[in-house]
C-alpha cells in the first residue's frame, strides 16, 4: 500500500528504534495520526528538548539539563562514595533501589575489543581524576556482570589501586550476562548490600 511521503518517513525513523520493528512503527505512526490531543506535537517538542537541552554533567557525565546535574549538586548525597555505572540508564536502575544515596560516575560504555571500545574511549581517566582530587572514600564498581563489565571493572580497579581509596563491586545477586537497567529492587538492593573489595 502506497502511504504519503510524510508517514513513510515517520515509520521509517522510528523503525530504526531499537527493538521496534516495521509493524511496531507502522502502529505508532498511525496512532499518533488519530490521536486528538496533540500528542504529535508534544512528542515533536520532547525530541526537540531532548536533542538541544539535554547535555552531559561535567562531573559525572550523567545526562542532565543543567550542569552539574542535580546529584552532583545535591548536598544530601555522600561526596565520599562513587557508584561507576556503564550508562546512564543504570542511574535510574541504582535510583529506583532509594537505598544508594552517593554519586555517581557515568563511563558510557564498557571495555570490549570485539566492538573496538578501548579504555581511552570511557570515562576512566575523569574518574581516576575525580578519585585524586576528592575526598573520595569508596569506589563501587556497578558495571555489568558480564565479559565486558567484568573486564572494565579490572582495569579501573587497577586505575585506582595506586590511590588507596576502597573499591568494591556489586555482589553476584545480578544475573551473568544481563544488564542492570533490567534488575529488579530486591536485586539490585542486595547487590548493593552484599558488595564487596576488589583487589588489582
Amino acid at each position: 500500500m502506497e502511504v504519503a511521503a510524510p508517514v513513510a518517513r515517520l515509520i521509517e525513523a522510528f523503525s530504526r528504534l531499537p527493538s521496534i520493528g516495521p509493524k511496531t512503527a507502522q502502529r505508532l505512526t498511525f496512532h499518533l495520526l488519530r490521536n486528538p490531543n496533540n500528542l504529535a506535537t508534544e512528542l515533536a517538542n520532547a525530541l526537540i528538548d531532548l536533542r538541544d537541552k539535554t547535555l552531559l554533567c561535567s562531573v559525572c557525565f550523567n545526562l542532565a539539563d543543567a550542569d552539574p546535574c542535580h546529584i552532583c549538586r545535591n548536598p544530601a548525597r555522600d561526596q565520599a562514595l562513587i557508584c561507576v555505572v556503564e550508562e546512564p540508564l543504570d542511574i535510574l536502575a541504582v535510583e529506583r533501589t532509594a537505598e544508594y544515596r552517593g554519586l555517581y560516575h557515568v563511563l558510557h560504555g564498557a571495555i570490549s575489543p570485539m566492538e573496538r571500545v578501548s579504555a581511552d574511549d570511557l570515562k576512566i581517566r575523569e574518574l581516576v581524576d575525580r578519585v585524586r582530587g576528592g575526598m573520595v572514600s569508596e569506589v563501587i564498581l556497578a558495571t555489568n556482570p558480564n565479559m565486558e563489565g567484568d573486564a572494565t571493572a579490572m582495569f579501573v580497579t587497577r586505575q585506582l589501586a595506586p590511590l588507596g581509596v576502597r573499591v568494591t563491586r556489586l555482589a553476584r545477586g545480578l544475573p551473568i550476562g544481563g544488564d542492570l537497567e533490567y534488575a529488579d529492587q530486591v536485586t539490585l538492593t542486595r547487590a548493593l548490600e552484599g558488595r564487596r573489595e576488589v583487589s588489582a
